[in-house]
């Protein structure tokens, strides 16, 4: 999964509904709103984003409806998805998106970057602080990626966060797993 999933979102870390920010030595994680779809239209709108996900550049308003099921939540009570736009502090632009479904102590977890912020180190950044996050906001123990074999990028910012490969397989896609260390928050 690691370059991302529509079906990716919030978890049932603290009991409030909304989806508590975060930050990271550089990036600010915002949590989704659908007025973000047209500037995150523009960074997902590179097709080379999904090559080993599939699908295509979602135009503005197909991501703004996106969105808007995203932030409604997930229809079962048992699970609650968060989602993120990544925010660059330095240049004030969005650059991707975090995205966690969690349920109990386990998030499956999600990253992708836009082409123009990619090889910055910033996915990688942003998947450690969302795991430290996870964990120090909601006892999430657990975290899981699913990964492409030959996204390379995907599974070294999966590796610098803490996963690794597990041997299991679902939809062509390698389990990546991790047990949550409670270190500090980048």
């Amino acid at each position: 999964m690691g370059a991302g999933a529509e079906h990716v979102g919030s978890g049932t870390v603290p009991t409030t509904p909304a989806t508590p920010p975060f930050t990271t030595a550089r990036l600010d994680a915002l949590p989704l709103d659908p007025a973000y779809a047209e500037e995150m239209a523009v960074v997902l709108a590179d097709p080379a984003l999904y090559v080993f996900t599939g699908g295509e550049p979602p135009e503005p308003a197909v991501l703004r409806s996106r969105y808007e099921r995203q932030c409604a939540g997930s229809p079962d009570p048992g699970e609650r998805w968060w989602n993120w736009v990544l925010r660059v502090r330095g240049e004030g632009s969005l650059a991707g998106y975090v995205q966690a479904t969690v349920r109990g102590p386990r998030a499956e977890i999600a990253w992708v970057v836009g082409t123009p912020w990619q090889g910055r180190g910033y996915a990688r950044e942003a998947a450690e602080g969302l795991a430290a996050h996870l964990a120090s906001a909601g006892g999430v123990r657990e975290f899981v990626a699913h990964i492409h074999p030959d996204h390379a990028a995907s599974a070294a910012v999966a590796a610098g966060a803490g996963l690794r490969p597990t041997g299991e397989w679902e939809d062509g896609e390698q389990r990546w797993a991790a047990r949550a260390t409670l270190a500090p928050m980048p």
